[in-house]
């Protein structure tokens, strides 16, 4: 005698999708229920489950084989594209190095020409691209000989205090 829980757990399925697959096969291959509302199995009704379920499963495998060779595909393809944007990276690191390089060297040049109109001696070594630690933002000792003057803020309502 067989139950649904049997003939699930044969086809590795919930008892809802046997009762699911019992409502699609024919009619006359559907188990019976008797007074109490439970289903009477026949050879035949246990095997017309067991066919409908394996048609749908063989399909479903097909699909399923495609889809990981297509998620493969689509997973090779953007580690391609992700390997051209890590060489278009390096590529604009080392581009953003040469101009700081350039404007250290600029900077330099700068200052020695200011340095030259004004009478005073080169603050900075004639080597333009040597490495050093001076901070181009910062004008060099004995180059800024200007006052900062700054004017107050007078704000939104600046005008009230006259």
């Amino acid at each position: 005698m067989e139950t649904i829980s049997s003939i699930a757990k044969r086809l590795n399925v919930t008892n809802g999708r046997i009762y699911q697959i019992i409502k699609e096969i024919p009619a006359d291959k559907q188990p019976k229920k008797d007074a109490k509302g439970k289903y009477n199995f026949t050879k035949e009704s246990v095997e017309a489950i067991e066919s409908y379920y394996n048609s749908l499963s063989s399909p479903k495998t097909d699909n399923e084989n495609d889809l990981v060779k297509q998620l493969r595909a689509d997973l090779e393809d953007a580690k391609a594209e992700i390997k051209a944007k890590n060489n278009q990276i390096d590529k604009f690191q080392q581009l953003l190095d040469q101009q700081q390089r350039l404007n250290l060297s600029t900077n330099r040049q700068n200052e020695k020409l200011l340095d030259a109109t004004t009478n005073n001696t080169p603050s900075q070594d004639d080597r333009p691209l040597q490495n050093d630690d001076t901070d181009v933002l910062k004008p060099t000792e004995g180059n800024y000989k200007g006052k900062e003057t700054k004017t107050p803020k007078k704000g939104l309502f600046g005008w009230l205090r006259r």
